[in-house]
Order: structure tokens, then sequence, then C-alpha cells
């Protein structure tokens, strides 16, 4: 059960007498998960235990176990996966560190260790704290806490937030001569998942204001994941995912970190590497920066950085860690609506639209760009005019929202980020960008806010996020200049989306912002694609889809339709009018609802005749009959390639419908053909039900690797889903 919050503060290094340590219940010293935490729910509860030795304390969650030795000074001693039996620490390293006036402070941590590849207890008792380091004095447990508020919509799970676990507080005072400065590092470990969270919290204790040039706010020497004597130009990283809300300018998990840095452990002289330049620490820090002025009594709080431990090498179970951790960790990333991408703003034919949405199971309007909205445009007849709209929207039970362009634009000299090569504008990430510092940045944000507010907006699809942008200027009223532009610039952006989180605004935003409040972002497409000949965008967009759902859950991404033109390619690419192209529009409704992704439908309707409607309200409704076991995790089968069947099977051993598994067939003429159903992750272990679009239901028995095997066939152009019980 979670800790009712308890403090203790201690006068020096420990030196007995009781102790919240003396509260918590001793560490067991064996404790293995006792079933697949990716198919049943782990029994076990993340708790805080005293070690047996009394020296420590330990979050431990059935999964991982991280330990803290606390004299003489507090450091971690060992980071255990309990899943595979491995001891992940080689070395014990400090928390963290800061620089303030140039000097580098660590915070806690021991030294003295005589080999840095693994770890002795004995040698434990024999290391020292150092004495220009951080001093641990005091420590804090509770439950865990939310970094965001988050005001739950009609789409949104019932989730519990925050995620249930544990946390734990150590507090750090300076060492005699450095600056007044006090440290707070806060862990966090959650129920269900192999995952330990870390922020840090720095506070100036003084009456002069000082500046935190730089931090790590995580050092971890991990156990090398392979060795060689040479440089190598890539190396195998230790089996750890590591992510942040601190994360940006990216589409993938790998592309938008911006806090791992992996480096070398040049006092780590045993390693076989010969020059010792072996990635052999996790670090985690920004790229830049971020040189923040704390006043006395200010605090500066760092990104929570999340440590997911992987128990396997092969990808699928990877992907599935994962994102079984974003659902916890962001539960909005499962809110799922329909959408249309409405390319007008007529009154009327908006109105036409919404009516269409309503009717067929559409769930939500985006106004799209181009279509004529500008969210800028505070006037009060603009906004009256977008409210009635909403209002409009609302009365049938639709959400609505709208589009908007934040960086790859150009506002002027006076507010474009500053080039530091250059001293000028341009040459930004997106070419031209504006700062989010300047005093457009914060009028922009404050017309958004006023217009969602006003509107009764449920939904807000920014492009162009802001991407990382390092700004030189130096007048700026939202920067001092270079070195904190990137870090105030982000907090600008995602105190917005925490805003938006906290009055149920949806957020579209083609970038790596989950953590910070975000819905979804693209599943992963090239935009000139959909200019492609019809036949050819279908075999893309499978090829899309499921390369985009290894590490994103299906609501985590969106598609895209063209129902009317766009990046050109004429009348051969565009789906309008659409009774006149029916098997394809079928086809784009099939390719992303069999996959359980919304994607974004752009035109001005949905249909056009009773056939299109027809056709639309069958999928939407096949969607919705089997919408909880589509929306949930995709294991890969056959990717597409335009000449055999592909195909993707959804697992969920909570739901009554434990799988669903659609092949699509790509040629001219009907194929039959025998496919593999792995139904491990469905929680099925004998037998399972199974049925044909729908059809009756036959059982059949899974081998002892819990699979089976049908013999299918699938019409030409066409698809079979199979549902099993």
């Amino acid at each position: 059960m979670p800790l009712a919050m308890t403090t203790i503060l201690l006068a020096s290094a420990i030196s007995g007498g009781a102790d919240l340590r003396d509260s918590l219940p001793v560490l067991p010293s064996e404790r293995s998960p006792q079933a697949d935490w990716l198919v049943a729910l782990p029994a076990a509860r993340a708790t805080l235990y005293r070690t047996a030795d009394g020296k420590g304390v330990a979050l431990d969650n059935g999964l991982i176990r991280r330990v803290i030795r606390l004299a003489p000074n507090a450091s971690t001693v060992a980071l255990d996966n309990l899943m595979t039996g491995q001891s992940m620490l080689r070395a014990v390293m400090p928390e963290g560190w800061l620089e303030v006036a140039g000097h580098r402070y660590d915070i806690g941590g021991l030294v003295g260790q005589p080999d840095r590849a693994y770890i002795l207890p004995e040698w434990l008792d024999a290391m020292t704290a150092d004495p220009g380091a951080f001093r641990f004095v005091g420590m804090e447990a509770g439950a865990t806490t939310s970094g965001l508020t988050w005001k739950r919509t009609s789409g949104d799970a019932q989730a519990p937030w925050p995620p249930p676990g544990v946390s734990l507080t150590l507090r750090f005072v300076a060492p005699e001569g450095a600056p007044n400065l006090s440290a707070e590092v806060r862990y966090e470990m959650y129920d269900g998942l192999p995952v330990v969270s870390k922020q840090m919290v720095f506070r100036n204790e003084g009456d002069q204001p000082l500046i935190v040039e730089r931090f790590a706010s995580e050092t971890l020497a991990l156990t090398e994941a392979e060795s060689a004597v040479g440089t190598q130009a890539t190396w195998r990283l230790p089996g750890v995912h590591v992510a942040s809300d601190f994360m940006f300018g990216g589409d993938t998990t790998q592309n938008a970190s911006k806090v791992a840095h992996w480096i070398p452990d040049p006092a780590y002289t045993t390693q076989v590497t010969y020059d010792l330049s072996m990635p052999a620490v996790l670090e985690c820090r920004p790229p830049v920066g971020p040189s923040v002025r704390l006043w006395p009594g200010e605090k500066l709080e760092s990104f929570r950085s999340y440590l997911l431990v992987f128990d396997s090498t092969d990808r699928e179970r990877r992907g599935l860690a994962v994102r079984r951790m974003y659902r916890a960790l962001a539960p909005w990333c499962r809110d799922n609506p329909l959408m249309l991408h409405l390319t007008s703003t007529d009154d009327a034919q908006a109105r036409a639209a919404m009516d269409q949405c309503a009717d067929v199971g559409f769930e939500m309007v985006i106004f799209s760009f181009g279509s004529g909205l500008n969210m800028e445009d505070i006037s009060a007849a603009n906004i009256a005019r977008f409210k009635t709209l909403a209002d409009y929207a609302h009365s049938k039970g639709l959400r609505v929202g709208g589009y908007s362009l934040l960086a790859s634009r150009r506002i002027g000299d006076e507010h474009d980020v500053i080039n530091p090569k250059t001293g000028k504008a341009g040459g930004a990430i997106f070419g031209n960008s504006p700062c989010l510092g300047s005093k457009w940045g914060f009028d922009y944000f404050a017309r958004l806010r006023r217009f969602l507010t006003e509107t009764g907006f449920d939904l807000l699809e920014h492009d162009g996020s802001y991407p990382g942008d390092a700004c030189a200027s130096t007048s700026h009223p939202g920067h001092r200049g270079l070195e904190d532009s990137q870090w105030a610039q982000f907090r600008y952006i995602t105190e917005f989306y925490a805003w938006c989180r906290s009055q149920g605004i949806f957020l579209n935003v083609p970038d790596w912002y989950f953590l910070a409040g975000s819905n979804k972002s693209g599943m992963g497409y090239r935009e000139t694609n959909w200019s492609l000949p019809r036949a050819q965008q279908h075999i893309h967009a499978r090829q899309n889809l499921f390369d985009g759902t290894w590490e994103k859950t299906p609501s985590m991404g969106w598609m895209f339709v063209p129902l009317v033109e766009y990046q050109g390619g004429g009348a051969a690419a565009t789906i309008e009018p659409l009774k006149e192209h029916l098997p394809d529009y079928e086809m784009h409704l099939a390719n992303n609802l069999a996959y359980g992704v919304q994607a974004c439908y752009r035109g001005p309707r949905l249909y056009d005749s009773e056939q299109t409607r027809a056709l639309v309200k069958r999928w939407v409704g096949l969607f919705r009959k089997h919408r909880q076991i589509l929306e949930s995790d995709v294991i890969h089968l056959r990717r597409a390639d335009g000449s055999r069947l592909d195909g993707i099977l959804h697992v969920n051993p909570a739901l009554d419908e434990k799988g669903l598994a659609v092949f699509w067939n790509p040629a001219s003429t009907e194929v039959a053909e025998e496919v593999l159903l792995p139904l491990y992750y469905s929680g099925l272990s004998d037998r399972a039900r199974i049925s044909r679009n729908d059809g009756a239901m036959i059982a059949h028995a899974l081998d002892r690797d819990r699979q089976v095997q049908l013999k299918l066939t699938v019409p030409p152009h066409g698809l079979v889903w199979l549902v099993i019980k």
C-alpha cells in the first residue's frame, strides 16, 4: 500500500537512532515476478523497503529494484532486473551533478570502488563520501505525484492518475565553500511497470541570485551490453529505454530523445576497450544549458526522466513494454476520436459536415489548414463566429477544434530565432521560426488561450510545435541569451500544453510531446505520398501503420486520407467525388480502422450519396463494435509489400475479445494461404474460439507455443478479420 507522506531530517551522516527506515518493511532477499507482466498484472506493488543491513532503502515492485545506500553519503548501489535476475549496475556514481559559477558539484555518491566492472558488498563498507559533494541530510516517502492536471473528457480512459506507486525524496545540502543551494532527488516507482522515474529540484537558499549553468539529474554506470577491444561506430547499449518529459523535435522515441547521453567512463580502467572510450555511463541532462537564474528562495525543477528496464532483446516485446509505459504515464493518449479534417469554415458547409459526422458516428471536427480558421484573430466577431459553430458541434455530440501553425514560419527579425552562427534570423530547424521567448511568442500563447477558452473549442492541432531551436538573441524578454533559450522556450510551450490538458483540450501535435500532455502525433508518413495514385497510397499506408505501431499504440498516431487533392497528384490521387471511388474510400477506412488508428479525413464532407453514407456507417460500426480490441496492442505479423498477404494481430488479455487479426490481399486475384497466429500475448493458453468476418465462432486447439495455424481465403484487393475469444 502507498506510504503516507513521512519525513526524516538527519543532523549529519546517518548516525543511528530511529528514522523513517525503522517504519519500513525489510527488503526480501528473493523477489521475482510470478507471471509475465505483459500478459497478467503482477500481484506485487511498488514498495519502499529498508535494506537488511539497515544501511539503505530500496524501491521495489517485483519487476525491478533500485537500492540506495544512505551513509556515508546517499548513492544508488544496485539496480536489479528481477524479471531476468540480472544486476544492471557495475559501479557507484553520484546521483547527479550541477554546475554553478563554472564549478561542478556532485550530488551524493561514494568514492573508492577498486574495480568499476562490478560491485561487491564488502567494497561498499569501505567506500567514503567525497567532501566536495552535496551531502545527504534527510528523506521523505509517499505516493506518486502528478506532473500534470488531467481533466478527463468523453474519450478518455478511466486509468488511474497519477499512476499508482511509491515515491522517495532525498534531501541534500551544499558542501562547505559552495554556493548556498539545496538539492532534492525525487524517485518514483510504479505498480506493474519496470519503470523508475527521477527528478531533481535545486533551490537557492542564499540571499544572492545565482545561475544553475548545467546539471545532470541521473548518472548510472550500467553494465555494458557488449565489449570490443577497438572503437566502434555504433555500440549495443544496455537493455533500458530512457524517456522524459523533455522530448521534442522528433516523431519517434529515438529522434525525440534529448536528455539521454551515453558517455565514456575513463575511470573504468578494466574495460576491454583499449582507449577506454566505450559508452559506459548513462547521463540524463539537457543538451543546452539550462543556465537558469535563481533569485533567493526560487527553485529549478528538472525534467522527469523515466528508465524502463527491458527483459528481452525481442523487438516486439520491447515495443510492447514501451507502449504499456505510455498508456500508464500518459493515459490521455488512449483518447482516439474519429475525426474529419474539414477544409471549409463556411457556415452552411461546416454545419452540413457536422451533421454528417454525427450521422455516421464520427466524433470530432477539425477546421483544417487552409480552411480559413485563424485562432490568432481574437476579435469579438471572429470569436463569436467560431463559438456559434462550436456550440452547434456540441449540440450534435461532437468535439470541435482547429489548426494553428507555430514554427516553420517567419514573423520578423525582432521576434524570430537568432542563429548563433550568423547573429541573424534564419537557419533554424525549419528555416525560419519565431522564438517563443519573444514578445510575439508571449502574445501568441495568450491569443490561443483566449480563443480556445471563449469559443469552447475542444481541440488544438498544433503544427510546427517547438522543435528545439536555440536562440542567440539577448533582447527577447523570455530568455537572457543562447544558453537559457532552449530551456525557456520548452518551458513556455509545455506550460501551454499543460494548461490545455487541464482544460480537457485534445492536442494533435506532430512531435513527441506525449509526456508533456499531447494526445497524438503523426503515425509516420511522407506527405507527398498522398499525391501518388490511389492504389499505391494503400500499400504505403499499411507500411506506415505497420512501422508506426512498434512503439506507438494505435491511438497515439494519426494517419491521413486525401478526400480532396493534397500535395498534387490530380484526379488519380484524389477520392472526391467519393461515390465514384468507393473501393478506394473503403480501403482507406479499412486500413486505418482495422489498425485501430484514426486518420485525418481531409475534405468538405464524409459522404456524397446514400451508397457512400452506407459504406462509411458500416466501417464506423465495425470499428465501434470491436473498438476496445482494435485500440489494443498490435503484434506485427507481415509487412505490406504489394504482392503477398500482409497482416497484424491485436491482443488484450483483459478483454473478452482477446485478439483480432486482420489480413489484407493486395493482389487482383483471390489468395488462399495458411497463416500463423501467435496468441501468447492474448493470454490464451490451450484453446481459442475464432470467427471470420464476424461469423460463427469455431474452437481451435493451440500448440505448445500458444499458436494456431489457419487456412485463409482473401478476396482480391480485400481483407479478412478474425475475432479471437
